[in-house]
């Protein structure tokens, strides 16, 4: 970071400023959001600062906040990220770039990623059982054993190595259940659980040994 960039987070007040030029802002923007979020939930949980506490929901995702950017004449950009009272799915991201008497305001919304389902055999044959068999006899309880599960019965079964995320999808549908965030599965599903890794390519993932043994030896529970 330069001399001429500054960078704080109040966590009592929910407060998160960034302010630098405009490439340096643009360019680590996301790396610092992903810090308050990390220091938030690492306050919260530990009871820090006297801050009220939390359901695990709300923790899980502190996204609740609304984002400010300006412009001035030395072309250094100001962030202001103020926590707010709810935790909303989505961040608004307004811009505003002063022209003489006049601004310009941008409103940009951050959506989900749309993944559709991927075409995966998950039939029966001579040598294999289908999915519908195999979940049914493991017996998984949430999304991330589910999950799981279907990373591992695609890459035992089927002899891939990576399982994209649209696979995964597929496989919810032939279970004929509802899909989850599929994203924050997986990356909850590797950051908590340890039994997924991240694939070489975006959005395919891996099985790890932790994930194989749970499937195949601690499933169903007793």
């Amino acid at each position: 970071m330069t001399s001429d960039t500054k960078f704080r987070i109040n966590l009592r007040e929910g407060l998160f400023e960034l302010e630098g030029n405009e490439d340096f802002v643009d360019k680590h923007l996301e790396k610092f959001e992903e810090i308050f979020k990390m220091a938030i939930k690492e306050v919260i949980i530990n009871n820090k600062e006297g801050l009220p506490a939390l359901s695990k929901e709300e923790i899980i995702t502190p996204a609740n906040t609304s984002l400010d950017s300006f412009s001035s004449g030395d072309n250094r950009v100001h962030i202001v990220r103020q926590k707010t009272s709810q935790f909303p799915s989505t961040v608004n991201l307004h811009q505003e770039v002063p022209l003489g008497s006049k601004s310009i305001k941008h409103t940009i919304s951050k959506v989900s990623v749309n993944i559709p389902p991927l075409p995966v055999d998950l039939k029966a044959n001579d040598t294999k059982p289908g999915l519908r068999e195999f979940f049914k006899d493991k017996k998984p309880s949430n999304h991330y054993e589910k999950c799981t599960l279907f990373v591992y019965y695609i890459t035992k079964f089927n002899k891939q190595i990576e399982v994209r995320y649209g696979e995964i999808l597929s496989c919810y549908e032939e279970i004929n259940e509802k899909k989850p965030s599929i994203i924050d599965i997986v990356k909850n599903s590797i950051r908590y659980k340890g039994w997924l890794e991240s694939g070489g390519e975006k959005y395919s993932t891996r099985l790890t040994i932790s994930g194989e043994n749970f499937i195949k030896f601690d499933l169903p529970k007793s």
